[in-house]
């Protein structure tokens, strides 16, 4: 696809030497509003009205003479302080028509990091918002040239594992087969923190968890935390998130990578072992330095007592993503429905199979965890790598609500992620239904916009803004929603079909028949590019997804244009050769584009609906 806006950069950037402007300035090209002349348009006399000490108009109305235009870009003129440029109807139809082609490489790794659910339980819909973010996001940055490991953390030695354990072991449970096993496992959590409310058992359950929780630790139980691991895979793969490997923290402490850590941070000034007060005995790390305005700047690495802290267990894990460390083993785990095989870390695995050691890391984890995402950047620099703190990024988000109600998986007040993928199938194949009773995979279609409408309706909004999941917002069909970008590409993959069997789809395209009423979804097309490069830089897919919508929105509203007496006034295979031509490859690429967008949104693209 051709890239009008960097050309006309490089064009002004020309223009400026003619103005005698030497030092490097930044030349922004933006799309015009559309209650402006012109198609794109750049600011950039208002940067040099100080560097020339000239009005911004007048230095507008002199970029706009001198600027030469690149091949079908037809004129600039000054507006205000602006200059707009418009490019040629058929020139601009061509260019949004061009095939897409990903960007190069960039020659950056970036290690992702999400989902990490505690192996204890079924999946809530607190948790579907950090796959959808992580996933979505793990795609975009593939696609926009890095290197990206995903991976999956396993805290296989913590205390919610250890009371699942415990409960099946304490009620005598046995699995009967039909429940899937993480909710199986997952009501026996449930049952003990009820029965934990009675104070006259706490001290009596608090020991019981406790001998499992060092059972645990000494790697007796792996076979029964993975058992729950895979359950909660099924629900991972059906969402379309697939991971590089599973990280499991026993074997980070196995490995003595928690010790190393230690041992890199206590070389430092910053972290010291009190003699005396209330830290007496434990290891400290002081903060002061790096994080402003706290109350209390010590920061617990190792209690008195000889047990780290959650803060160390995760500063050792970042040290190793990022290379400061290293030791650990892979092996293959399984194959995932792609193909694609996952490795998982082992204390027999191959040390030759490389994770980590990147450059920069991107942490999806709740916004409530942004205090000790502070203190992982914190221990980065203390150890003497400022870089790498600077490219350990921590992809905050807000929590899920449930119609209203905190969601607590202890109590369990909770919709699990299952529960809301089979709704949003039942849901949707009465959709299906009523809209196509002549489909031919109404279970497959019903799966696609099923999963398609929860997932993007996690990833649409800024992630700093909390949702509220309700079902009828969720899984609406109209509007701001998932199902409504994948009709508009169902629709443009309709029309292609039926090209295709009028034998017209390899048409040649007269572009210069082009009328106006492209205008609107070719500037649309030719964002597509920018949008991605934005999504990646911004670290967040709700860039992307808001595109998509206005993709759509666009699309929608050349489809169903009208002449002044009610006429078509955008028929594709009605209209005469050559402009028919044009427009279906315009259609081929809202098809194409609305695909790709889609699939790096993990949101299936179905043909028919």
């Amino acid at each position: 696809m051709r890239n009008l806006k960097a050309e006309l950069q490089r064009a002004l950037e020309q223009a400026l030497a003619l103005l005698g402007v030497e030092e490097s300035v930044d030349v922004p090209v933006q799309p015009t509003p559309p209650d402006r002349p012109g198609d794109y348009g750049t600011p950039v006399a208002f940067t040099l009205a100080r560097v020339l000490r000239r009005p911004p108009a007048e230095i507008a109305r002199e970029l706009a003479a001198r600027v030469c235009l690149p091949p079908g870009v037809v004129g600039a003129e000054a507006v205000g302080g602006y200059v707009n440029f418009t490019v040629g109807l058929g020139e601009l139809v061509r260019a949004a028509a061009e095939p897409l082609r990903p960007p190069g490489p960039v020659g950056r790794r970036v290690l992702v990091e999400h989902t990490s659910v505690n192996p204890n339980k079924e999946l809530h819909v607190g948790h579907l918002r950090n796959i959808a973010l992580g996933d979505a996001l793990s795609r975009i940055l593939r696609y926009a040239g890095y290197e990206v490991q995903v991976l999956n953390y396993i805290d296989d030695t913590g205390r919610q594992v250890a009371e699942t354990l415990f409960a099946v072991e304490r009620y005598g449970l046995r699995y009967d087969g039909v429940t899937k096993y993480d909710h199986w496992v997952g009501q026996a959590y449930v049952r003990l923190h009820r029965e934990m409310e009675d104070p006259r058992l706490r001290e009596e359950l608090e020991a019981g968890v406790r001998a499992v929780l060092h059972r645990l630790e000494a790697g007796e139980l792996r076979s029964e935390v993975e058992r729950v691991l895979r359950a909660q895979l099924d629900t991972m793969w059906r969402l379309g998130a697939e991971y590089d490997a599973l990280v499991w923290e026993s074997d980070l402490v196995r490995e003595g990578l928690l010790q190393q850590a230690l041992a890199l941070l206590e070389h430092t000034p910053y972290v010291q072992r009190p003699r005396e007060g209330k830290y007496a005995g434990a290891l400290v790390m002081d903060t002061s330095s790096f994080v402003q305005g706290l109350e209390d700047p010590y920061l617990v690495l190792v209690r008195s007592d000889g047990t780290a802290t959650y803060p160390a267990k995760d500063i050792a894990f970042q040290f190793w993503k990022m290379g400061l460390l290293q030791g650990l083993g892979f092996r293959p785990f399984t194959r995932q429905p792609s193909g694609r095989l996952l490795y998982t870390s082992h204390p027999e695995g191959d040390r030759s199979v490389r994770f980590g050691g990147c450059e920069e890391t991107i942490n999806v984890i709740d916004a409530t965890q942004s205090y000790p995402q502070r203190v992982v950047r914190t221990a980065l620099a203390v150890a003497g790598r400022p870089d790498l703190a600077e490219g350990a990024h921590h992809l905050a988000y807000e929590t899920v609500t449930l119609e209203g109600r905190r969601i607590s998986g202890r109590r369990g007040h909770t919709v699990s992620v299952d529960e809301v993928l089979d709704e949003a199938h039942r849901r949707a194949r009465a959709v299906v239904a009523e809209k196509n009773p002549e489909h031919p995979d109404p279970e497959s279609a019903a799966e696609q916009v099923g999963i398609g409408a929860v997932r993007f309706a996690m990833v649409k909004t800024e992630p700093r803004r909390q949702i509220d999941f309700r079902w009828e917002q969720a899984l609406s069909f109209d509007g701001d929603s998932g199902p409504y970008v994948q009709y508009a590409h169902a629709r443009a993959a309709s029309i292609l079909r039926r090209a295709e069997e009028a034998g017209v789809l390899g048409e040649e395209p007269d572009f210069a028949q082009a009328t106006e009423y492209e205008r609107p979804v070719a500037r649309a097309l030719l964002d597509f590019p920018d949008v991605v490069a934005a999504a990646a830089a911004q670290r967040t897919p709700h860039v992307l997804a808001q595109y998509l919508l206005d993709l759509a929105a666009a699309w929608n509203a050349y489809y169903n244009a009208r002449h002044p007496d009610g006429s078509p006034a955008t028929p594709v295979l009605q209209a005469p050769p050559g402009l028919r031509g044009a427009r279906l490859a315009l259609v081929r690429q809202v098809r194409d584009v609305l695909r790709t967008g889609l699939e790096l949104l993990g949101v299936p693209a179905p043909e028919v609906m």
